[in-house]
């Protein structure tokens, strides 16, 4: 999951102004903090499902995302 997560998430997420980093998994929950303009994005929710989509679709594994925002604003990694 880390790997689908930094090769081809994040790299769209990127382009965006975003950053998106996996931070763990327990089952089929996946949590991930969220950075750069992600972090102060109203519709953070409707992206964490459409990433959920994405990997349903490409690896066929149903999880939970669950986005952890961290500030400041602007990409700090």
């Amino acid at each position: 999951m880390e790997e689908y997560i930094n090769n081809i998430i994040r790299p769209r997420i990127q382009g965006d102004g975003g950053e998106i980093t996996f931070f763990s998994q327990e089952g089929d929950c996946v949590t991930v903090i969220m950075q750069g303009e992600c972090s102060k994005c109203h519709i953070l929710d409707r992206c964490l499902l459409w990433i959920e989509e994405q990997i349903e679709k490409d690896l066929g594994k149903n999880v939970k995302l669950n986005g952890i925002r961290k500030k400041p604003y602007f990409q700090d990694v």
